[in-house]
């Protein structure tokens, strides 16, 4: 009878490791006190009992129930038990997040006034999030259309490639290249030889300017405007003078009597010059032997 009564005890002690040994492979807290929440998605998204829920990233919980609601088409209600110190503002939202390799996670967004929380047993705001898969296919068009792009480079750059002037195109663009390079020398030359002395010239010019500016600041310019303003005067006075009929000369430039009796001398004095060399007997009498008798 006692070793019955002992397969009873350890049987019993079985069950309870088994059951207990099961709630811990859920997840499930056995020794802290937990809150049940509720929340309903109109797509469940594969989620499952067991699931982790998470505040912000943060582990608080596990899904411990998933079921549809029958008495309202199209919404599923998902029980939560959530770690009984975790308080739930009003305003958090429940999200669903599809993994990249399948999978589901429940995550609340904590609302922003810890002050006024939901009461177990409440229902929290559910909204489906599209998570890594859903940004994927909303990339896909777009990797689509850059593909598309990719496609009509490809077919250019294979184009070009069998282009039969390419050979001579890149020879030209190496020509070009050893052209500006052998510029580039020829610059840099320059402004290493060229233009040092180039700058010594503008200097010593520039110098020479100072030097000259300092010069005509040091004459008397006011002298020697003086100097050419009495000169000027000078020759008007002269000029004056030769217009005038009170001297000898003025007589001379503007008597036209005087200038018509010189003009009629000279023109004697040009005859008798021209006679006398036509005819010198008439002016010169000599005779080799004597005079004759008369």
């Amino acid at each position: 009878m006692k070793r019955e009564i002992k397969i009873g005890i350890t049987g019993i002690i079985a069950l309870v490791m088994l059951f207990f040994g099961m709630k811990f492979l859920k997840g499930i807290q056995l020794f802290n006190s937990s809150n049940l929440y509720y929340i309903t998605f109109r797509d469940a998204k594969g989620l499952s009992k067991s699931s982790t829920v998470y505040a912000d990233g943060f582990d608080i919980g596990i899904v411990s129930n998933v079921s549809y609601d029958y008495t309202r088409p199209g919404t599923v209600v998902v029980e939560i038990s959530v770690n009984g110190d975790v308080k739930i503002p009003q305003g958090t939202v429940a999200a669903l997040n599809e993994g990249m390799l399948g999978g589901c996670t429940l995550n609340l967004t904590m609302g922003p006034n810890p002050a006024n929380c939901y009461q177990p047993g409440d229902t929290i705001v559910g909204a489906a999030s599209g998570g890594l898969m859903s940004a994927a296919a909303d990339v896909m068009p777009k990797v689509e259309q850059v593909l598309a792009h990719v496609d009509s480079l490809i077919l250019t750059l294979n184009t070009l490639a069998a282009n039969p002037h390419l050979s001579q195109i890149m020879a030209n663009a190496d020509q070009v290249t050893e052209n500006l390079n052998q510029s580039s020398e020829q610059l840099n030359l320059l402004l290493k030889n060229d233009i040092p002395q180039m700058a010594a010239t503008f200097n010593k010019a520039g110098q020479n300017v100072v030097t000259l500016t300092d010069s005509l600041n040091r004459l008397n310019l006011q002298a020697t405007l003086s100097r050419v303003n009495q000169t000027v005067d000078n020759v008007e006075q002269a000029t004056k003078k030769l217009n005038d009929k009170d001297n000898s000369l003025g007589l001379l430039l503007n008597d036209t009597i005087l200038y018509g009796n010189l003009n009629t001398t000279v023109n004697s004095a040009t005859d008798l010059l021209q006679d006398l060399k036509e005819n010198p007997h008439r002016y010169v009498h000599f005779s080799l032997i004597g005079k004759k008798a008369k």
